[in-house]
């Protein structure tokens, strides 16, 4: 990919059976509504590092069976034969590390559910923010997210803007979503 000038540009020509196609023109830059969408999806981000994104989404519905359709209420009740059960699932990113966030991030959305209503009441009352700022709030309220995990997520849900150039019609589908940051 690192011959093209943008993710847009990339997907732009591949082939219609390019996982990375279908992200782009359907979800990257889009804003997702439900806790369990926004879950998901860092859920993803967070199994993504030191992996190709197109490997995560090839495992994302596999993710999505093991993770309870990423009910944060579930994951959050997960205990050692979960864990157990997950790190077995070859469908999925089979890492410790990254299996232990997923539920810690899940008790953590749980606990802010007072506060905040939602994942998204927290996103939403913290918007807008630079990438900056958002890391360090990343980083205070949750788990296993740097700045790669924390941009991703952001402009993936158009939280931040980026996830697609000027002039991509898919950018413009995006903001007529409602993700007013999903073009540069």
């Amino acid at each position: 990919m690192s011959e093209f000038s943008s993710y847009c540009a990339y997907c732009a020509q591949a082939a219609p059976d390019d996982p990375n196609r279908s992200y782009h023109d359907h979800e990257y830059g889009f804003p997702i509504l439900d806790d369990a969408g926004l879950f998901g999806r860092l859920i993803l981000e967070i199994n993504q590092a030191g992996l190709s994104w197109v490997t995560i989404l090839r495992k994302k519905d596999a993710f999505m069976r093991a993770y309870d359709g990423f009910d944060v209420d579930t994951v959050a009740a997960y205990g050692e034969a979960d864990v157990a059960r997950l790190l077995a699932d070859p469908g999925i990113v089979r890492n410790r590390r990254k299996v232990a966030a997923a539920i810690e991030n899940a008790r953590r959305i749980v606990a802010l559910r007072p506060g905040f209503g939602s994942f998204r009441g927290w996103l939403d009352v913290y918007h807008p923010r630079t990438k900056e700022a958002w890391v360090k709030l990343f980083k205070r309220s949750f788990t296993f997210v740097g700045g790669e995990i924390v941009g991703e997520f952001l402009m993936s849900t158009g939280y931040l803007p980026g996830a697609h150039v000027a002039g991509c019609p898919i950018g413009q589908l995006a903001i007529a979503a409602g993700a007013p940051w999903a073009v540069r």
